[in-house]
């Protein structure tokens, strides 16, 4: 254990933390980008910097480890003015068109310009528009919001094992790419959506098909049927505030009704029948002693 202090309080936390982590435990939210609990350091969109007393610069608190008697500030005017910077060139090479865009609301990037009160950018842009990708069923690429911070590279091989995206590149020409800059669905991508799901603004967004879903259940020519999955009466509840595993099945089925939905099914007799075949096969192969080991999906519940 180590004893360090944070904006002056004193905090006694594990050798090998790292600053952002500690500044959690006595409830500091460092600004960040880049940063994800699950992957590893990037230390890329240093806008988690950190002024710690014997340093002659400021320190990204994501890839600090904090050491004995380490004093940190975080909210000095040194500080506070690299993030405003930080932020005001990251908004200069980034398409701004947050009205339209499918992260509105539950942006990053936009959460931090609200922190702090940055209302109008007082750099000249230089975003350079790109068409965007959309060629596949599930993933769509905006690059000309990509503010790099490598989230999406790291989901892929870290989390998935799968490197799709990797980098391209340095300084200004710097990028978030594909092999040989390929459309997504020329590569090794699945269309997990593991890159979307981390990705702190839009650049990497799932595919919404709710248009089209309007569409069929106000066409009266079509019998409009939804096949609901097990896992979805539960992330339904979380999604609206209830508390963790709540079942909301009842209160499900009848909003799916009132908007319009001839049936409603449920996949819940499907998942034991494949949960029955699946263990049926296992036990055959391991009698068999062949075909092992086993791999299995339940991708309904994606």
């Amino acid at each position: 254990m180590v004893n360090i202090k944070i904006n002056n309080m004193p905090l006694t936390v594990k050798k090998g933390t790292r600053v952002i982590d500690a500044a959690k435990l006595v409830g500091i939210d460092i600004p960040h980008l880049c940063y994800h609990p699950d992957q590893s350091v990037k230390a890329h969109c240093r806008m988690c910097v950190v002024e710690v007393v014997g340093s002659r610069k400021l320190l990204a608190s994501c890839s600090t480890l904090v050491w004995e008697g380490m004093e940190i500030h975080t909210d000095t005017q040194k500080v506070r003015d690299t993030q405003v910077g930080i932020l005001e060139m990251i908004l200069a090479d980034h398409n701004q068109d947050c009205l339209s865009c499918a992260r509105n609301g539950n942006c990053d990037l936009q959460n931090l310009c609200s922190r702090f009160n940055i209302l109008k950018p007082t750099l000249e842009p230089v975003v350079v528009k790109k068409s965007v990708q959309d060629g596949n069923p599930s993933l769509v690429r905006d690059l000309s919001k990509c503010i790099k911070c490598g989230r999406c590279v790291k989901a892929c091989s870290e989390t998935q094992g799968i490197c799709a995206l990797s980098y391209s590149d340095r300084s200004e020409n710097f990028t978030v790419t594909t092999a040989y800059n390929d459309q997504l669905e020329k590569t090794d991508c699945v269309l997990c959506g593991q890159c979307s799901t981390v990705c702190p603004v839009g650049a990497i967004v799932e595919k919404d098909d709710t248009q089209k879903v309007w569409d069929a259940l106000h066409d009266k020519n079509k019998h409009v049927i939804v096949q609901v999955a097990p896992s979805v009466r539960v992330t339904l509840g979380e999604a609206f505030g209830m508390a963790k595993g709540s079942v909301v099945t009842g209160k499900m089925v009848s909003a799916l009704r009132i908007i319009g939905f001839d049936k409603v099914f449920d996949t819940n007799f499907a998942a034991d029948v494949t949960i029955m075949e699946e263990g049926t096969e296992l036990l055959h192969r391991i009698k068999e002693g062949k075909g092992l080991p086993m791999i299995t999906s339940c991708s309904q519940d994606g």
